[in-house]
């Protein structure tokens, strides 16, 4: 499995996780969370690869299906990349701030920005 489709599993179960059943979410924890391949779990469960697999991919479905109705995971990211884009331009203006070089469209910028992310949540 390649690291962003892990990632964006993970996500997605970190959001939507508690809407799965008991069966699924155990079974799909144990697979992205706890890293378990289809055969491990299989055998600990006591039922076929097959199995595995075919709820594994029926979670991915109801997984994704959630964040195309509710978008909670791309509102999440979006607001986190609005602050990390942020916090980069606060250390540079408080590195031109030693400098006497802050400018007051940099600050209002700033403040806009913060209203967006509010308004957002």
């Amino acid at each position: 499995m390649d690291m962003e489709k892990f990632v964006r599993q993970s996500l997605l179960y970190d959001f939507y996780g508690e809407l799965l059943t008991e069966h699924q979410k155990e079974i799909y924890s144990l697979y992205v969370m706890d890293n378990m391949s289809l055969s491990e779990i299989a055998s600990d469960r006591g039922i076929s690869r097959q199995g595995v697999f075919d709820l594994i991919k029926r979670c991915d479905v109801i997984l994704n299906d959630y964040e195309e109705k509710l978008h909670l995971l791309s509102r999440f990211m979006g607001i986190k990349e609005n602050i990390n884009a942020l916090t980069k331009d606060l250390k540079s203006m408080a590195d031109d701030s030693k400098t006497g070089k802050v400018l007051d469209s940099s600050l209002d910028e700033i403040v806009l920005r913060l209203g967006n992310i509010v308004d957002e949540l």
